[in-house]
């Protein structure tokens, strides 16, 4: 693509952009989490908040998943943000991706998902279940059947909805 075709195209995406709607406004109650989280880790000038996800949710087999979590902003940048690099890759290939949401969608053994199309071959599977596994987002209960751990399921719902566009 040469420059002019791709300057045509981000002006393009801008008219675009600019044409959107707007946001809906915001009514009393909608933030009522972040209320809530306000109320008991407020901004100030001796304190740096808080940030907190939680979810209830029921997967396509039927498992419901509560769950929350949060941590004081202070915590989070004190904390040595590099660690959580293997864990971002580990969520950072399309195949595994694919592999989590079958695996949530009721696909547990390797077999199953081996017949997934556009996963690869069976030693693939296996090298992405293992990544998986490393990093937490998958543990194997028995052998060749693999599961996503109950406290890792809305957070892995969390970082998909984080990973989407802003609207």
């Amino acid at each position: 693509m040469d420059l002019e075709e791709r300057v045509a195209a981000l002006e393009r995406r801008m008219a675009e952009l600019e044409a959107a709607p707007p946001a809906p406004p915001v009514a009393e109650g909608d933030f009522w989490a972040l209320d809530a989280l306000k109320a008991r880790h407020p901004v100030t000038q001796e304190a740096d908040g808080g940030v907190l996800f939680t979810g209830a949710v029921r997967v396509p087999t039927g498992h419901h998943y509560e769950w929350q979590y949060g941590l004081l902003t202070e915590t989070l940048f004190d904390d040595n943000w590099s660690e959580a690099a293997a864990s971002f890759a580990a969520l950072g290939n399309p195949v595994r991706l694919t592999l989590l949401r079958a695996i949530l969608d009721g696909l547990r053994t390797a077999a199953e998902l081996a017949a997934l199309d556009d996963v690869g071959t069976t030693g693939q599977i296996y090298h992405h279940l293992r990544q998986l596994t490393g990093a937490g987002w998958l543990h194997s209960p028995q052998r060749g059947r693999f599961e996503i751990p109950a406290g890792r399921v809305v957070p892995l719902l969390v970082v998909l909805t984080a990973a989407r566009p802003v609207t």
